[in-house]
């Protein structure tokens, strides 16, 4: 059976107690996927916790030929693949899934926190959210803009919330390795709610001028969720280009144009203070938006 195991946002007891006695008790071999999040413990910590070793997965192992041999290990013995978060959250393994009852391979999931829910910490309500939306890291070269087609709907179908899923950039090739099949990777990026932000006032001030939103709507930052240091930081758009949120994951939050009144309380309870701020000029993305990214 191949076990696939939400580890929720935290740390190695984050897990469920059913999925942690499958791993103890049940499965011979541990595949961890780590490039679609993070978590804030390392495998080595999970290793410990469970008394059995892990093999850390990348993009690569997920998408080629690593996952036939481990559905192969799973047509004769207990495999579990874990996922930080939900498994069928915030990033889908239906295709695992899929691929599994091709090979007659028996699926048992272990449901946990994603960002998907514990985003409700704002204060904001899940059922006045909308489509979830995920922003890239700008290029000089490439600014996609797709993401605001699906703000505008949610805008549009009663002024929902949405949340936005930012980009996570782990072992990603070179254009060096590109070029010659060398295994050479650029250094780990995670977007912040800064950088979020101006991407998004390019998007609809340069590109698209739609008005959808603007640098005084209302957006939350979310740091960290599930973790001992969590933040929730409200503030407009135009200030969130200078909050500091800490350390990654961000996501953001950018809030709809109808909004409870328990909503509005939560948000002036997380108002970004003068300390959240990033002094003026000294963000550390500054050297990012020099290079003309924007």
């Amino acid at each position: 059976m191949l076990h696939l195991i939400g580890l929720g946002l935290g740390n190695e007891k984050d897990i469920t107690v059913n999925a942690l006695e499958a791993i103890r008790t049940k499965c011979a071999t541990i595949y961890l996927e780590n490039y679609t999040s993070i978590l804030c413990c390392s495998a080595e910590k999970l290793e410990e916790f469970y008394g059995k070793k892990v093999t850390v997965c990348d993009r690569a192992f997920v998408e080629s030929d690593g996952v036939d041999g481990m559905l192969t290990q799973a047509e004769k013995e207990d495999v579990a693949f874990l996922v930080v978060g939900d498994c069928f959250a915030a990033t889908t393994h239906s295709d695992l899934v899929l691929r599994a009852h091709e090979k007659n391979v028996k699926v048992k999931a272990y449901y946990n926190a994603s960002i998907m829910n514990a985003c409700a910490g704002s204060g904001l309500q899940l059922y006045n959210f909308g489509k979830t939306v995920s922003l890239c890291f700008f290029t000089p070269t490439w600014k996609p803009d797709s993401f605001y087609d699906s703000i505008k709907m949610n805008n549009l179908n009663g002024g929902l919330h949405t949340l936005v899923l930012l980009d996570i950039r782990v072992k990603e090739p070179t254009v060096e390795a590109l070029c010659t099949g060398k295994k050479i990777y650029e250094p780990p990026r995670f977007m912040s709610v800064s950088t979020a932000a101006r991407q998004m006032l390019y998007i609809e001030n340069e590109v698209r001028k739609e008005g959808v939103y603007n640098e005084d709507s209302m957006v939350v930052a979310t740091a960290r969720v599930g973790q001992e240091d969590e933040r929730f930081i409200s503030c407009t758009l135009k200030e969130m280009c200078r909050v500091n949120a800490g350390g990654p994951l961000h996501s953001l939050i950018l809030v709809g144009t109808k909004v409870h009144e328990l909503e509005e309380n939560m948000l002036k309870h997380y108002r970004a203070k003068p300390e959240d701020f990033y002094p003026e000029g000294e963000e550390p993305e500054s050297q990012y938006l020099e290079e003309g990214v924007l």
